[in-house]
């Protein structure tokens, strides 16, 4: 049974030095998916890792690989995450120039797109993309970096989204990653969503806290 409420720990916040250990003990303690942010330096301002380290990654556990890819240009590297053990590949409409193509390169790959919309892009962004992808991942904070505050307005958008998938008819995870923590967590849920993104809350207190992190987060 697929839990109402996923939760994928974002490694972003884990500790780099040993990051195979720590993708065990978020498995362990009941991660649903891992979640990888690929971030370049130039679409967002942060740099963090490629598909070499997606790859090194990938034995440690088989839970899902959601990989969210903060580059420009994206296309040139859709094959090399795919290749290196990414299950879901989520992009940003701005880093294009051409989304459809981008969906169908992913899923021509055998695997599941995910379109990713920042606070400033708007949920009319899928209007023509929304029979197609499997996947949405509303971002409330700016990109590039852990630890930011949730914004407010993204409650709005989360619940635009979630009542375009539920007109669409299709099985889409709606995502929300940014600010996440046990205060934020309902109400994102409560608007809809049925994916939490969390780094900080999820990683704070080490291994030993892991497990009620992830449950708090699920508000168990």
């Amino acid at each position: 049974m697929v839990p109402s409420v996923r939760i994928a720990p974002s490694i972003l916040s884990a500790d780099f030095a040993r990051l195979g250990e720590e993708i065990r003990a978020i498995d362990e303690a009941g991660a649903d998916w891992i979640h990888v942010d690929v971030m370049d330096g130039h679409f967002v301002p942060n740099l963090t890792i490629g598909p070499m380290v997606v790859k090194a990654l990938r034995p440690h556990t088989t839970k899902t690989f959601d990989v969210h890819l903060m580059i420009s240009p994206v296309d040139a590297f859709l094959d090399a995450f795919a290749q290196a053990g990414a299950d879901i590949i989520t992009f940003h409409p701005e880093a294009g120039p051409h989304s459809h193509r981008t969906v169908q390169h992913i899923k021509s790959l055998g695997k599941k797109a995910g379109v990713s919309l920042n606070p400033g892009t708007p949920a009319k962004m899928l209007d023509y993309l929304i029979d197609e992808v499997d996947l949405v991942l509303i971002m409330s904070v700016n990109p590039g970096f852990g630890g930011q505050s949730f914004i407010e307005s993204q409650l709005r958008k989360i619940e635009a989204v979630r009542k375009m998938i539920d007109k669409s008819g299709r099985e889409i995870a709606l995502e929300v990653d940014g600010g996440i923590d046990a205060t934020t967590a309902p109400r994102a849920i409560a608007a809809g969503a049925d994916v939490l993104v969390a780094g900080t809350a999820t990683f704070r207190g080490g291994p030993s806290a892991y497990a009620a992190n992830i449950a708090g987060l699920r508000g168990s």
